[in-house]
């Protein structure tokens, strides 16, 4: 039986996209007949200066074997698990440090221009170009993230997209009188924009937002400041049932992160035959979502947000479902094989 480690970065206490995906990926590899278990230390990136500390605690690491037996495969993801040490390296990026990269001059990252953070980026560019050219694949969860390896490391990623867990489980109940949102609320998500867009709409469509975070209790302000606390619903976290039967009742899903590196929201509303509105930065969400095809693509504004919430509340069902159709089309190839036969291709 082949041995398969893979290596996680964990901030403490929170459960995300990327934590579902690496404990997805896990069981995925166990139902295929590997040996597998996942290597986790925590990381929280703030500030500046302590993110190449906490970043050395992976270098220091080396996985080689257990027992006296060589592991066969190891697989990082995001940063900073691919500075581990293995002769048997293949990354699948979730993404890398952001702020030190596309998010850098922004107000989402804490780097300053300050010596101290001008060196400390300097040298997590330093650490990302060695640890990942170590690698034998260099595996990307999307388009998106392997454009930005390739502009800021001069890497070649090969985009490797993840399907949600058991797809098959997506079905469509019908057109209804809601929009659905779904992530962890927190300022990268801009869930202020979308509550900003249906304030501005001229229907009066219903908001239903599942998901937690640092954030719950200012999007709820927000909703009662322009007046539509009463159309929208703060869900928390949500059972996975309940969250299929969500998509499967909405009308559409509103995803409008800034430059989300991949985001499972739009696949899963598309495997449920619902079209999605997105935003043209929204990053990941456009390798499926076209507009007026598989959903609706619009700038990231307010009234923009507003016309194309106009536009999918003025649609008939035939109309939806046709959209829903397309962008199934778009998403239906998607699986787990096709994954782990990528990522175990150096085992065969």
């Amino acid at each position: 039986m082949k041995s398969v480690l893979v290596c996680a970065a964990q901030a403490p206490l929170v459960t995300g996209g990327a934590e579902v995906l690496v404990r997805e990926l896990a069981a995925q590899l166990g139902r295929r007949g590997f040996r597998v278990d996942v290597v986790a230390l925590p990381f929280h990136g703030h500030p500046p200066s302590e993110v190449v500390r906490q970043a050395l605690a992976w270098r220091l690491l080396e996985l080689r074997e257990t027992d006296g037996r060589a592991f066969d495969l190891v697989i990082p993801t995001k940063f900073p698990s691919y500075l581990v040490r293995s002769p048997r390296k293949v990354a699948w990026l979730f993404h890398q440090h952001r702020e030190a990269y596309d998010l850098l001059g922004t107000a989402r990252s804490s780097f300053t221009d300050s010596p101290e953070d001008r060196l400390a980026r300097e040298t997590i560019l330093a650490m990302d170009g060695a640890a990942l050219g170590e690698c034998a694949r260099v595996f990307t969860i999307s388009r998106n993230v392997a454009l930005r390896l390739g502009r800021h490391n001069g890497i070649a990623g090969t985009p490797l997209h993840p399907p949600p867990r058991n797809p098959g489980r997506f079905r469509t109940d019908g057109y209804g009188d809601y929009l659905f949102c779904a992530g962890r609320l927190e300022a990268i998500k801009r869930l202020d924009l979308v509550l900003r867009g249906l304030a501005a709409s001229a229907r009066r469509l219903r908001l239903r937002i599942a998901g937690a975070g640092p954030l719950a209790g200012d999007l709820a302000r927000i909703a009662r400041a322009l007046g539509i606390g009463d159309r929208v619903d703060f869900l928390g976290f949500v059972p996975e049932d309940d969250l299929v039967s969500l998509y499967a009742g909405c009308r559409a899903a509103v995803y409008v992160p800034e430059d989300e590196d991949y985001g499972y929201v739009p696949v899963e509303s598309l495997l449920s035959r619902k079209p999605v509105l997105t935003c043209l930065d929204s990053g990941g969400a456009l390798e499926f979502v076209e507009d007026g095809v598989s959903g609706v693509v619009v700038p990231p504004a307010p009234d923009a947000l507003a016309e194309g919430i106009d536009r999918l509340a003025a649609l008939p069902e035939r109309r939806l479902r046709e959209m829903g159709e397309a962008g199934r089309a778009r998403v239906a190839h998607l699986s787990w094989d096709a994954v782990v036969d990528r990522l175990t291709e150096t085992l065969r």
